[in-house]
């Protein structure tokens, strides 16, 4: 059907139109005649209330305005600096980000859309059209800050100017979005996730569950960690470092069984992942300080400036108003009893008897242990210090603590 200027008079339509604003003619009348939808046909209706003597249908071409040549030039070098990320194999990018690019444009005083990123993009061949999406249409779960922490880590190369590989791990709260955890540490280790947890429950408060993957880290599983194949231990029959952390806090822990089944933690790290890499290997970043800022960065604008695809609000908005109302799960933090400092609590554990002589062994440490009796088992919390390069050493008998000392983190054949 041709366009509607060509088919009708501004006269014939005026006409239609102020009979349906005077209650003469049905809007379905209208749009029938006039061959337009709804949206259109309210478009029009707007059109003419606002100005009933200017209004006309009249198709006004207008010439797309130029860019100045030293925007235009701009433009192009970033776009192949894009192209050269893209097309780096070792970078964990797989598409363009035209929105990161305008962003970055923004920073120099240069406004452009994204719709003209693109259409340059396209005249240089950097453009790849993306896959298309399932319809996200996964409403919010829970009802409360704090009744679900999603927690993950990502393994990736963040910088094309650094040799080794650096773990993200990131602590996400499931009803604000908001990410109450984020860094980057060397080895994707228990410890690691230990010292995450105690930094978000020392600030934000005990939440009432998290949820992972199966990790080694998070869950034995029978067969894939059983070096021995002791088939009497069946997954989930060996506690973790981690879930022992848990347990003594009272937080109830949930696998996901899929990475699929991560999808709110996995769109924010896919979200930060993009960005940092870009950001990283465009500004020839390679100290993992210098990295962190990147991710500092990053993390404010999603946290304090991006509306969310679901919630549809800012993550500290909804986060801080639920807050403010009472709407929030988490309880303030304290150390459960008998315990006195947070090292027996975000610790790594290990148990030993007593000899004879009133000894313990400890990966390749002989340590006197005073004012236990003989034979008895004692709990042994250790807590890597690697500011110091020490392993502090607590040992508990009888819910007392009866010896610590700190030994050469150097030589303990322990994985933390």
């Amino acid at each position: 059907m041709s366009q509607l200027h060509k088919r009708f008079t501004d006269d014939h339509v005026e006409v239609l139109l102020r009979g349906y604003c005077q209650g003469l003619l049905k809007r379905a009348e209208v749009q029938e005649v006039l061959g337009i939808g709804k949206t259109r046909f309210f478009a029009l209706v707007k059109e003419y209330r606002d100005a009933p003597d200017a209004f006309s249908v009249a198709y006004e071409r207008h010439a797309p305005s130029r860019l100045p040549t030293a925007v235009e030039m701009e433009l192009e070098r970033e776009l192949l600096r894009e192209k050269a990320i893209v097309e780096d194999k070792r970078l964990p990018i797989s598409g363009y980000n035209y929105s990161a690019l305008r962003d970055r444009l923004r920073k120099k005083g240069i406004k452009v859309s994204v719709n003209t990123i693109i259409d340059r993009a396209k005249h240089l061949d950097c453009y790849k059209a993306r896959k298309k999406r399932k319809t996200h249409d996964r409403e919010v779960v829970t009802a409360s800050i704090g009744a679900l922490i999603q927690h993950d880590s990502s393994w990736h190369l963040w910088s094309p100017f650094v040799e080794e590989k650096w773990a993200l791990i990131t602590s996400i709260d499931d009803f604000s979005r908001k990410l109450l955890f984020a860094d980057f540490v060397p080895k994707d280790t228990t410890w690691a996730h230990i010292q995450a947890a105690q930094t978000l429950m020392q600030s934000y408060g005990i939440p009432l569950r998290y949820y992972v993957d199966s990790l080694r880290v998070f869950r034995f599983v029978q067969g894939r960690d059983s070096v021995w194949r002791k088939h009497v231990l069946q997954t989930d029959d060996v506690d973790t470092q981690w879930g022992k952390m848990m347990r003594i806090l009272g937080v109830d822990v949930t696998h996901a069984l899929s990475p699929q089944a991560k999808g709110k933690v996995e769109r924010p790290y896919q979200w930060l992942q993009d960005r940092i890499v870009r950001t990283c290997a465009l500004d020839k970043i390679s100290a993992m300080e210098d990295v962190r800022s990147v991710l500092r960065e990053e993390v404010d604008r999603y946290n304090h400036h991006q509306v969310h695809s679901t919630t549809k609000e800012i993550p500290d908005i909804r986060f801080q108003r639920a807050k403010k109302t009472g709407n929030t799960l988490f309880r303030p933090f304290s150390l459960p009893k008998p315990y006195t400092s947070p090292k027996d609590v975000f610790c790594l554990r290990e148990s030993r008897v007593v000899n004879g002589y009133r000894r313990i062994s400890l990966f390749n440490h002989t340590i006197q242990v005073p004012n236990v009796e003989l034979y008895e088992q004692v709990d042994i919390h250790l807590a890597p210090n690697t500011a110091k390069q020490v392993m502090e050493i607590r040992i508990w008998w009888n819910s007392k603590m009866v010896h610590s000392l700190a030994l050469p983190l150097e030589g303990f054949a322990v994985h933390f």
